[in-house]
């Protein structure tokens, strides 16, 4: 017994010497890097409040980091954070969670602001027996060899591989499928990753042609076919520009060109991925016709082009020449991308202010196909910062047959709008190729996921269209829309 005891004590006193060590040498440690910083801080001239507050000045920065994180849940309202607020991102969350995502005790969004829109109900909505299912929609009827319908009317906005993980990728293609959508491939090519979920897929020719370039960066015609051979690649769209970056290439920073991106791209691994402004073979609008033409014939599949606008004489231009050449160089569809932002990296000045906003882009294109007669012939997808049913159910009244999301479904695949995508630190795996950060991202239970905020925003749009008075959402119309002036 009394061993045991002097045993015990004897630990004891040795543990508390060796943590009394412990503790001591980390407070040397700790009083050597302050000493350190201040050195440090006061000989450097970089940074004044270094200098003139050296090492308290450090955590300047750590805050303005941290606020990135907690701004969004400790400081800002539910409607007025940017690029997108608290009550958006909260129903993606509970749609892509398939809980319940009414509300109660009234509105909390604005509805008097200049620009804002009020979708106006009509006085005699369809009972349960007029309802219809929703009605199919075709791509180059009558153009291309193989024509593609569907009745989804919103689907998955372009986003890269590279600028996505593979989970993410993953997650996408099977939630895709489940939901009966398309995902667009955006400009880094097709992988495996892509077609292993079994969706539809819309490959997106961007102006660097990754995955479908030759060793000089032209189109090739072989890499064209062998791209359209894949059953599940659907429509080609060839990228004029983007809402993050209108005229400017896309840009994937030598951190994420890991040795599969750069393989499925074909450029170097770990060099910055710079694709041109444009298109080097597109200068004018014949020079798109000619393009729209080439992909269409070669592949037998839909093709369409992508643009945000901007400067809008040159879409009088682009319908006249239609005109004049003949329907078979129109564009299949054409997808007008929103002025006001997207997930890639892009300098902040092209983000705030270059391009139209959705709302003045989409009816311009609209009433210009119309004008010339060619809105039966070309079919008018959008894109931006519509991530909810009203937002979808407005660019419907406005005049496009389908809508594609790309944030939306980074929020259902778990996005926290850390504002990361330009870096490899994404903490929710999606923008990131850091394995250890992709473990959180289990593409199984994200693909459920983004099909049920896909399905549960098409129902909640149904929803909006049955109070408008119409049967089914291809039926809204700019009738069921006002724009606050």
């Amino acid at each position: 017994m009394d061993f045991n005891l002097n045993t015990l004590q004897h630990f004891a006193l040795v543990f508390f010497e060796i943590t009394a060590i412990v503790i001591t040498l980390a407070i040397c440690l700790l009083l050597l890097a302050v000493l350190y910083m201040y050195i440090a801080d006061v000989t450097q001239s970089r940074h004044t409040i270094r200098r003139n507050y050296p090492v308290l000045g450090r955590f300047r920065y750590l805050f303005e980091h941290l606020g990135e994180f907690f701004r969004q849940y400790l400081f800002a309202q539910d409607r007025e954070e940017m690029p997108f607020n608290r009550a958006q991102r909260a129903w993606v969350y509970r749609a892509a969670k398939n809980i319940d995502s009414t509300v109660a005790f009234g509105s909390t969004q604005p509805i008097n602001r200049p620009g804002d829109f009020i979708l106006l109900n009509g006085p005699f909505p369809p009972l349960e027996d007029e309802i219809k299912p929703r009605s199919a929609i075709t791509f180059g009827a009558g153009y291309a060899r193989q024509p593609y319908s569907t009745s989804a009317f919103f689907n998955i906005s372009a986003m890269s591989f590279g600028a996505l993980s593979v989970p993410a990728i993953r997650a996408l293609s099977r939630g895709a499928h489940q939901a009966g959508i398309w995902l667009n491939t955006g400009e880094g090519a097709v992988s495996t990753y892509h077609l292993e979920g079994g969706c539809d897929l819309v490959f997106q020719i961007g102006t660097a042609k990754y995955g479908v370039r030759d060793e000089h960066g032209a189109l090739s015609d072989d890499k064209l076919r062998a791209v359209a051979s894949h059953e599940q690649v659907r429509m080609f769209e060839i990228k004029l520009s983007q809402g993050a970056k209108p005229g400017k290439g896309g840009i994937l920073p030598g951190i994420k060109v890991t040795e599969v991106i750069a393989s499925t791209r074909g450029i170097p691994v770990g060099q910055d991925s710079l694709s041109p402004n444009r298109h080097t073979d597109i200068g004018c609008v014949d020079d798109l016709l000619d393009m729209l033409h080439r992909v269409r014939a070669i592949t037998g599949k839909p093709v369409g082009m992508k643009a945000v606008i901007g400067q809008a004489a040159w879409l009088d231009e682009f319908c006249r020449r239609i005109n004049e050449r003949g329907l078979q160089y129109a564009p299949d569809f054409f997808t007008v991308d929103s002025g006001d932002g997207g997930t890639g990296a892009a300098p902040q000045s092209l983000i705030d202010y270059m391009g139209l906003p959705i709302q003045n882009s989409l009816p311009l294109v609209v009433n210009k196909l119309q004008e010339h007669g060619l809105r039966e012939r070309v079919r008018v997808i959008c894109s931006g910062k519509m991530i909810n049913p009203a937002g979808v159910a407005a660019a419907l009244c406005m005049g496009a047959d389908c809508v594609n999301s790309a944030r939306g479904f980074m929020f259902a695949l778990g996005c926290v709008q850390s504002l990361q995508c330009n870096r490899n630190t994404c903490p929710t795996g999606i923008t990131t190729h850091d394995e250890e950060l992709q473990q959180g991202l289990d593409p199984t239970d994200k693909a459920h996921r983004v099909a049920n905020y896909a399905a549960n925003l098409m129902h909640e749009v149904e929803v909006i269209a049955h109070s408008c008075g119409v049967a089914e959402p291809r039926l809204l119309s700019r009738e069921h829309l006002l724009i606050v002036s």
